[in-house]
């Protein structure tokens, strides 16, 4: 009762501080860059359930679907849905930068997603690139092919979950903010 007393008081006295306008622009930005996040981490799932079992069934034979004039490319997608999805949770951030708890609510899920998207740049997309140049003649295929794709798999399913995790936190951040009125 005593906590959630002074709860109401911080609450009412943050926004006598901040104007209507002001909260208004960070739920915009805040829900935005939320909704990016969840139609990203729908395209991932669906990639992550229908489309890398396939490709990581049986190597190099189940790669095909990366071989040829038709081949699945998903790189334009991805750097176009992260590049978009990014530019609104940095603005997320700046609009949401007067409010204390959700801007640094918003730094750490934000320095969370960089440190996946290094992983991803730094170990999924140079082996994923890998396999497409070994299904097309490219690379040599070496011993492991197998294993390497598996490796790749259930890392990926880490990887998706984290994504998961913090857009299940910007849901909450979302839900925080409008609370605060």
């Amino acid at each position: 009762m005593v906590l959630r007393k002074a709860l109401t008081k911080i609450k009412f006295k943050l926004m006598q501080t901040l104007s209507s306008d002001y909260v208004t622009h960070a739920e915009i930005w805040l829900f935005t860059t939320t909704l990016f996040y969840f139609l990203m981490n729908g395209a991932q799932l669906f990639e992550t359930m229908v489309l890398i079992p396939k490709w990581t069934a049986n190597p190099p034979e189940s790669l095909q679907m990366f071989k040829g004039k038709y081949a699945a490319d998903l790189k334009t997608f991805w750097i176009v849905t992260h590049s978009l999805h990014e530019v609104t949770f940095i603005a997320a951030i700046g609009f949401c930068w007067q409010i204390g708890g959700i801007r640094n609510a918003l730094l750490i899920l934000f320095v969370i997603h960089f440190a996946v998207r290094v992983w991803t740049i730094g170990y999924f997309a140079p082996n994923i690139i890998e396999f497409q140049k070994i299904v097309n003649g490219e690379a040599p295929q070496g011993d492991n092919l197998l294993s390497r794709t598996q490796r790749w798999k259930h890392l990926n399913y880490m990887r998706v979950g984290i994504f998961v995790a913090v857009s299940l936190e910007l849901l909450a951040l979302c839900i925080q903010l409008m609370n605060m009125r």
